[in-house]
């Protein structure tokens, strides 16, 4: 409704009954339309797109889901998890180190995933349930949420910029008072208060994409084998960013999805061994870290590994993969 009647206001009292110039009024037409069908366009994938929940291959089979729900000890139930998330690509834990695994939807919750109570639903990596968009925003929409919020703010930005010199002349009686002086004021502050506090929400989600965190890890630390790690996935600026948006340029200013990945599985810094082992694999495998800094990832058994890096096995039966990134 508020859009609406923005549209109305800037359209047709200030463009129509107010602007006496053509060429200006056709200008801030046109620049006003690019922005206003931007900012629907990903407001409207933001709040129709499906959150995605986990696949079939982290349900429990049948048989270990019989065993796990007649069985009445934590202990025993969180071997028969751990059995089943051998072959899975989850490496985040509870904050006692149990296997994350979901009692409504009957799955082992991948890394970054979590039960929405509002949606009724696993999530893949979710960030939040939001009431402005009626919906989960994570893994399927997490883009659009970002340019969604950016193209609000720019269409305020839009607003007070082109309407700021009538909003002075009507405040100061350099125009006579008409039916449009109301909407214009009002258009002005409105737009104003929304800048304020939807950029303020932009920023703070554009920190969370260069630091490769959901809202969620924010407050609450994911859990690894060695404990809670705000940083587990972050994996250098650029990469965290491609993450989100894509490896091509051309896709990250439209709402169309180019984010990396299935949602399932995400690289992850290395936290299974300590620093001095790393070194030694390292060197072992012929590579060396750059300013005493390495990006590491984790990798399960059945994943080849593409690069011929060293793997050693850890205590959980798992693979661990060692590699260096060198930016450019």
């Amino acid at each position: 409704m508020v859009v609406a009647w923005s549209y109305y206001a800037y359209v047709v009292e200030l463009c129509v009954y107010t602007i006496p110039n053509n060429a200006e009024r056709i200008s801030y037409l046109v620049l006003f339309h690019i922005f206003l069908a931007m900012f629907i366009w990903s407001y409207w994938k933001t709040i129709w797109s499906k959150p995605s929940s986990p696949s079939l291959a982290f349900a429990l089979p049948r048989a270990e889901r019989e065993l796990y729900e007649k069985e009445q000890r934590a202990e025993v139930q969180q071997e028969i998890l751990k059995k089943a998330a051998r072959t899975l690509p989850v490496y985040t834990r509870t904050a006692g180190g149990a296997v994350r695994y979901c009692d409504f939807c009957q799955v082992i919750k991948p890394d970054r995933c979590h039960h929405c109570s509002t949606c009724e639903m696993c999530v893949l990596k979710m960030d939040h349930h939001c009431p402005w968009v009626n919906n989960c925003v994570g893994f399927s929409n997490y883009k659009f949420f970002i340019l969604f919020l950016a193209y609000a703010t720019l269409y305020c930005v839009v607003i007070c910029a082109t309407v700021m010199q009538y909003f002075i002349k009507f405040w100061t009686k350099q125009l006579p008072d008409t039916h449009a002086k109301f909407h214009i004021l009002f258009l002005f502050f409105v737009a104003a208060l929304f800048f304020i506090s939807i950029v303020s929400l932009y920023s703070y989600h554009m920190w969370l994409v260069g630091k490769n965190r959901t809202t969620i890890e924010a407050f609450r630390a994911p859990f690894f084998a060695n404990g809670p790690d705000k940083t587990g996935f972050s994996l250098g600026f650029k990469r965290n960013v491609a993450e989100v948006f894509g490896e091509q340029a051309k896709y990250w200013f439209f709402p169309v999805f180019s984010s990396q990945g299935d949602g399932h599985s995400f690289v992850t810094r290395l936290v299974h061994i300590d620093p001095e082992q790393a070194n030694s694999v390292l060197q072992q495998n012929g590579k060396i870290p750059m300013d005493g800094e390495t990006n590491l990832c984790v990798v399960a058994d059945d994943v080849p590994d593409a690069e011929g890096n060293i793997k050693e096995k850890t205590d959980g039966g798992q693979m661990v993969a060692v590699t260096v990134d060198r930016e450019p």
